[in-house]
């Protein structure tokens, strides 16, 4: 029989156990395709957005309480006049969103390539109604964000812009530009100013000076940039000035994050660090979020630029380091001093379960440019995703019928169970891969001289190949997988979800970055078409489930 503990003991043991339970949280703390991440401060609250590009609804929106538990609210752009992406490649649309928040108004501001550009949207609730688009035309350039002084009740417009006069001195010279704004009448006021021409040595002829942002913390005004590009050579540097107008001033030991002069060969590396944002936790530290990636060998990633945070230091002259030297970015930092135990469903292996028994859909899902029209829903069928099959295909720039869930770990599986009889061989319904319009595996159910079929296809230019076909006995269910394994994807399928027919293992490094190219990363997709005919037929998905299984994180 186990003795009573003396007193002291208990006492020592609590204080263990509550170290214990203060642990740490795990990077990404926003796992897959959530790059250029901004966050903002109101109160006791905390919020994200970050880069969509063409997906739809655009800029995903997170909030927090303590800076480590993360729960999707909503999205800043989620109705079809606020956001035109038809005929948008799918690395184009929105980049880099800002967030900011000052008087009771939430303010983010983004550019849409290609189209509008620069503009700024504003709600009271963060989770919505966000208003629709004010364009800047004057704000020529990417990567805006607000800065709002407090001090004096004027607020500024900084973003990415072409060299004076356009004439570019070296390849990837930029500049950081500046106008005054006027945020009662969204505009911007004033003359154009030019704040860094370059970057912090313009000797070295540094390269993408962008995603500016200015803080008056203490008796500075900090500028912190990008720069490097967001590739392998991504950081970020400092500058400061005693005006929020400069002259800005570099700090001699930039950069302030980067990971670039580290050994490439170093165990589960994380690269590609930049484009960060500053913020103070509850208990008054400050952290830095920032993009970064994971790859699996060499430069391939297949799982997109994602959402990291690390603790902030300050040197004793008052300039801000989130790493130094060859610190390494961490999986694991201590929590901050007020959170909460760590319970995230965007970091570590989580699993995610629909069995499409709610409307609307659960609003982690993304689709593949605006939806103009209504092709799915969960109230033909109960419990069950509908969707119509549609001409549309994800090899083009148009609104396929697909429903899309981000890829977040390098090792894990996507499984789904379809009820689907197609009527002609040019339908079909499955689950695809997607990293672009000319990178993707699709594994779906099909016909073929008449007889129910699961088929394996490869995107090919502007359409797709046939790698692999097998019969299966006449019925409406069948349960599809894949498998990602780092470089490689194993397919599978089942009749019964017990017993697993495998189809052909695929290579993952068709998906990566370094192959497709683009900002993107992969996402799992509930995908039907019917290559470019009209079709009256449905797909009816049962239920979706993604696994992660990263080995970084198991204990």
């Amino acid at each position: 029989m186990m003795k009573k503990l003396p007193i002291f003991f208990l006492f020592l043991l609590s204080v263990f156990n509550g170290q214990a339970q203060q642990g740490t949280y795990t990077n990404p703390i926003l796992a897959g395709f959530y790059p250029d991440p901004s966050i903002c401060q109101a109160g006791d609250d905390y919020y994200i957005v970050t880069s969509s590009f063409a997906y739809y609804p655009g800029l995903p929106i997170f909030h927090s309480k303590d800076l480590v538990n993360w729960k999707q609210i909503g999205h800043a752009l989620d109705r079809p006049e606020q956001l035109p992406l038809i005929g948008a490649g799918v690395s184009r649309g929105l980049f880099a969103p800002a967030i900011s928040y000052y008087k009771g108004v939430y303010y983010i501001v983004c550019t849409l390539i290609d189209r509008g550009g620069n503009f700024v949207i504003t709600a009271t609730n963060p989770a919505g109604p966000w208003s629709n688009p004010v364009y800047l035309k004057e704000v020529q350039g990417i990567d805006p964000s607000l800065f709002f002084d407090e001090s004096t009740d004027k607020a500024y417009i900084v973003y990415n812009s072409e060299p004076p006069g356009g004439k570019t001195l070296w390849n990837g010279h930029r500049t950081i530009r500046q106008y005054q704004f006027d945020y009662v009448n969204k505009k911007v006021v004033g003359e154009e100013k030019l704040l860094i021409n370059g970057g912090v040595d313009t000797a070295q002829h540094p390269v993408w000076i962008e995603a500016p942002h200015i803080y008056h913390i203490n008796d500075w005004y900090y500028l912190m940039c990008a720069e490097g590009g967001t590739g392998y050579n991504h950081s970020e540097v400092i500058f400061r000035s005693k005006s929020p107008e400069g002259p800005f001033i570099p700090w001699k030991e930039n950069p302030i994050l980067t990971q670039r002069h580290l050994d490439r060969n170093r165990k589960n590396p994380i690269t590609t660090a930049g484009h960060a944002d500053l913020v103070q936790a509850p208990d008054k530290s400050w952290y830095a979020v920032f993009l970064a990636c994971r790859p699996y060998e060499g430069e391939h990633y297949n799982i997109g630029r994602e959402t990291f945070m690390t603790p902030v230091t300050w040197t004793p002259d008052g300039w801000p380091v989130i790493t130094k030297g060859n610190e390494l970015v961490q999986y694991q930092y201590p929590l901050p001093a007020a959170a909460k135990k760590e319970a995230n469903a965007f970091n570590g292996n989580f699993t995610f379960r629909d069995d499409f028994d709610k409307s609307p859909l659960n609003v982690r899902y993304t689709f593949l440019r605006t939806v103009t029209e209504k092709w799915h829903n969960t109230v033909d069928k109960k419990g069950f995703l509908s969707l119509q099959l549609r001409p549309q295909t994800v090899s083009g720039k148009e609104n396929p019928s697909f429903v899309g869930f981000r890829q977040s770990h390098h090792q894990g599986s996507a499984i789904t169970k379809l009820n689907f009889t197609p009527t002609q061989e040019n339908e079909k319904a499955g689950l695809v891969i997607f990293q672009n319009e000319g990178h993707f595996y699709y594994l779906c159910k099909s016909l073929s001289n008449g007889k129910p079929v699961i088929q394996l296809y490869q995107s090919s230019k502007d359409s797709m190949k046939l790698l692999l076909s097998k019969p299966i006995a006449t019925g409406k269910d069948v349960y599809l997988r894949i498998e990602p394994n780092k470089d490689v994807y194993n397919t599978s399928f089942s009749t019964d979800g017990k017993t697993w027919t495998p189809m052909q293992k695929v290579d993952g490094k068709f998906l990566s970055t370094a192959t497709a190219g683009g900002f993107v990363g992969s996402v799992f997709g509930l995908y039907a078409t019917s290559l470019g005919k009209p079709s009256k037929t449905k797909a009816y998905y049962d239920w979706f489930e993604y696994k992660g299984a990263d080995e970084v994180y198991k204990k």
